[in-house]
């Protein structure tokens, strides 16, 4: 049964290695945990090596153990194993067999119902009872309302409130994390003017045994220049929120030389535009002319378009024909420190086209681990 909890952690990706796994079935072994919840806890100690994995602990412990979905003569063995190994309960545990959404309505109905505070029993809200609601209590299955977990409680429910849902580096970022990745961008380059290099004038005069020698270098300056670029429109409205985020981050930060955003259809073709919604655009040749390698560009979009949309050239006025394809190859020849993030989760991108832009760009996902790689692409040496 729990080689079944060590695929689901690692689905959920959780990185367990063998010596840790081997560690947490010794510590079964050794009797070191005598109910449900000891084991929930004992395995997300061993288990887990940051806190960044708790919430994928706990998708991983509901899917295994989850009240909804273990059968019930796996709980009635899981139960009998973990109380032959540990010392017995101070007292008989009694199992509460209703599904997660009949226990939250009997909860609720219960609330509405109760007047005052309950020591004991085993129908109200309380302490020390048999009630399927409150704490330290002897009750399997319930609701824990308040104080420490009981001894009873299958941590079941309290696994599914995913508390440490907001610790996970593959979670989508809001406006702050945007500006905090964004801002590791910042690449300060000696090529201002000359000043002087006082710890460099100390270090050479006392080399020079008192001689007086002045150094002098250039002043740190901002060499980095910052061209945003997002498929607008089409499959891209459900991700039409965490894009504004991402524009939104770049736009309000001062750390850039400079910062220019542009807008497109599915892929960058003749025209790029500045306002798509009043069609202000400009043409892409024009923009392509100003870039230099100092440039970094980043794409937003989720690749993924009819195949004649990214390899059919297209005939615009007063333009020969240039497939979408093409138009990035030449982006990427200016601009070599580049990147494309791909709000589609990673089980979209096996898609012609995704996969093509992906050979021609780093392609990375709009979370805080996909951010974090993209940002090391774009620090890459000019």
């Amino acid at each position: 049964m729990f080689t079944e909890l060590l695929y689901s952690l690692r689905a959920q990706g959780v990185p367990v290695g063998t010596g840790e796994w081997l560690g947490f079935l010794d510590a079964l072994r050794r009797g070191l945990v005598a109910d449900v919840p000891a084991l929930y806890q004992l395995g997300r100690a061993l288990l887990c090596r940051t806190e960044a994995d708790f919430d994928a602990w706990d998708l991983a412990w509901a899917e295994t153990f989850g009240d909804a979905m273990l059968p019930e003569e796996v709980k009635q063995a899981l139960d009998e194993w973990l109380r032959a190994q540990g010392p017995p309960e101070p007292g008989e545990v009694v199992e509460h067999d209703l599904d997660p959404d009949e226990l939250w309505q009997r909860f609720l109905d219960t609330l509405r119902e109760q007047r005052e505070r309950h020591e004991g029993g085993s129908r109200w809200v309380g302490t020390k009872g048999t009630s399927p609601f409150g704490n330290s209590g002897r009750a399997a299955n319930g609701i824990h309302v308040g104080g420490k977990q009981g001894g009873g409680g299958r941590t079941g429910i309290a696994a599914m409130d995913r508390a440490w849902e907001n610790y996970r580096t593959d979670r989508v970022l809001d406006v702050r994390d945007l500006k905090v990745a964004l801002r590791a961008l910042r690449n300060l380059t000696r090529e201002g003017r000359y000043q002087l290099d006082l710890p460099g004038t100390i270090r050479r005069t006392c080399d020079n045994a008192g001689d007086i020698e002045i150094v002098e270098e250039r002043e740190r300056q901002n060499q980095v220049h910052v061209v945003l670029l997002m498929d607008a429109g089409g499959s891209m409205a459900p991700h039409y929120e965490q894009v504004s985020q991402l524009f939104s981050a770049a736009s309000q930060l001062k750390t850039f030389k400079t910062f220019t955003h542009y807008s497109f259809h599915n892929c960058v073709y003749g025209w790029l535009y500045k306002d798509i919604a009043q069609l202000d655009r400009v043409r892409t040749e024009d923009v392509l002319r100003e870039l230099t390698p100092r440039h970094r560009l980043i794409f937003v979009g989720d690749a993924s378009m009819a195949p004649y949309e990214l390899f059919t050239p297209f005939s615009w006025p007063g333009q020969d024909g240039t497939a979408g394809l093409d138009w990035l190859k030449r982006f990427k020849a200016k601009c070599p420190a580049s990147v494309w993030i791909n709000p589609d989760p990673l089980r979209y991108w096996n898609h012609p086209t995704v996969r093509a832009i992906g050979k021609v760009y780093p392609m990375h996902g709009l979370t805080l681990d996909g951010l974090r790689d993209a940002v090391k692409k774009l620090r890459a040496p000019l």
